[in-house]
């Protein structure tokens, strides 16, 4: 039977969650794995504070020397979160020769070209499926089962937090304030909810996908973001008319050298996979050269399904005689084999706020084709006595920076963009 001591930084939900899924798994763990781990010390702020779990106060240290540097401890999970002061613990533990079981997404996404080099100079480990999308498996999955692909489209609904936020705006028709105050109140979103909203925590998990399904580095500054806070109910209703469903996704694709990486607002056919993802679950979907379409669904946050990640990285980890890391260079910007597109090619809906009498609808189609933006479908909602009236325009494929530059020709006493939204998925 062999043994490992293992230290946690950090011991919040997630911890609390790992410590009591580890002593439920305990004797299955021995019988399966014929592994005892041992926690020998744990990292925390406050070793008087109250906590979710029953733990040993003399487990508990303040002083993160203690849990970094003792020579018995051979693994470090942590659950600090942040990028400082985290990543520097985890380099440092790295290039000692301890293996690190993370679930910290901003750490892996700005310090992957440090995280990596201190694991090869440490011949260390470096595991974090926990990072991204908690129980789903989308790392091990892009790092192993789909190496004999060339991932060519990456899709997926990586907040929780925004994808109930939109299927609620979907369902009900209320207004993004009003169910962004309700999500909060049942604590799915922070009192602060700028990372989730903004779209930055769903860019620093596509820096980690993305960088891993086209083995090349793609760092968090690369990505283009958009949050959701100027989603308007009408156009949630008028997408919902038209057949399709607004998420929040994070896009990353990849055609010979010219890499696009964005998280926005996104329209997707009511038929596709990904439309029926509801509420707090996550999914990626994603296209392989080998594979065809395929894709990943379950609980993408939340303190059991992320405890249960990091065990199972754990776990793998310590069936290691070898430790492996990705096979590419880590570096801190994108390599120069590659290039950033900044000019995505989509399909685009328009919502004009537009007089009401003949001839406007000409002159919007007329910008949009001097600029090789073609129209798909028009919806056009007549109401008597009203000066100004919606116009919706769905566009065939074309160039965010043509549809931007029609937009810009218009004249704005007759017509006036209120809804932009990009549409994906519409092959699948």
């Amino acid at each position: 039977m062999k043994t490992i001591n293992i230290g946690f930084l950090g011991c919040g939900g997630i911890g609390c969650g790992v410590w009591q899924l580890l002593r439920q798994m305990e004797a299955e763990i021995a019988r399966r794995e014929s592994l005892i781990i041992h926690v020998k010390r744990i990292l925390v702020r406050d070793v008087g504070k109250k906590r979710e779990a029953d733990i040993p106060r003399e487990l508990l240290t303040t002083d993160a020397h203690a849990v970094i540097d003792d020579p018995d401890i051979s693994v470090l999970l942590e659950f600090m979160g942040g990028e400082q002061p985290a990543l520097d613990y985890l380099c440092r533990a790295l290039e000692s020769g301890k293996t690190v079981v993370t679930a910290n997404k901003m750490a892996v996404a700005l310090g992957w070209h440090r995280l990596f080099a201190a694991a090869g100079a440490g011949g260390a480990g470096l595991y974090f499926e926990a990072a991204v999308c908690a129980a789903i498996p989308i790392i091990r999955t892009l790092m192993s089962s789909l190496s004999g692909n060339r991932v060519d489209t990456l899709m997926g609904i990586v907040n929780g937090t925004t994808n109930y936020i939109l299927s609620q705006m979907d369902e009900s028709g209320r207004a993004y304030k009003e169910v962004l105050a309700e999500a909060q109140a049942l604590g799915l979103a922070e009192p602060d909810p700028a990372s989730d909203v903004d779209g930055h925590d769903a860019a620093y998990k596509l820096s980690v996908l993305s960088s891993l399904a086209f083995h090349a580095r793609v760092p968090y500054e690369a990505v283009h973001r958009e949050g959701i806070g100027q989603v308007a109910a009408l156009d949630v209703a008028f997408a919902k008319d038209l057949g399709y469903t607004l998420k929040l996704l994070a896009i990353a694709k990849r055609e010979g050298a010219d890499v696009d990486v964005r998280v926005h607002p996104t329209l997707v056919p009511s038929k596709h996979p990904l439309a029926s993802v509801h509420g707090a679950f996550n999914a990626v979907f994603l296209h392989g050269n080998a594979s065809g379409d395929m894709m990943l669904y379950g609980r993408g946050a939340g303190s059991a399904p992320t405890a249960g990640a990091v065990v199972g990285d754990l776990l793998f980890a310590a069936r290691q005689t070898r430790h492996s890391i990705p096979g590419f260079e880590h570096r801190a910007d994108l390599p120069p084999n590659l290039r950033l597109e900044d000019n995505w090619r989509c399909a685009f809906y328009l919502r004009f706020e537009a007089l009401n009498q003949p001839g406007v609808l000409g002159h919007i189609a007329t910008r949009l084709g001097e600029h090789r933006v073609s129209i798909e479908a028009v919806v056009q909602r007549h109401t008597e006595g009203n000066e100004r009236v919606p116009i919706v325009i769905l566009t065939h494929q074309a160039r965010e920076k043509d549809v931007k530059a029609a937009l810009g020709a218009l004249d704005p006493a007759v017509a006036q963009v209120k809804g932009l939204l990009r549409i994906e998925g519409q092959g699948s």
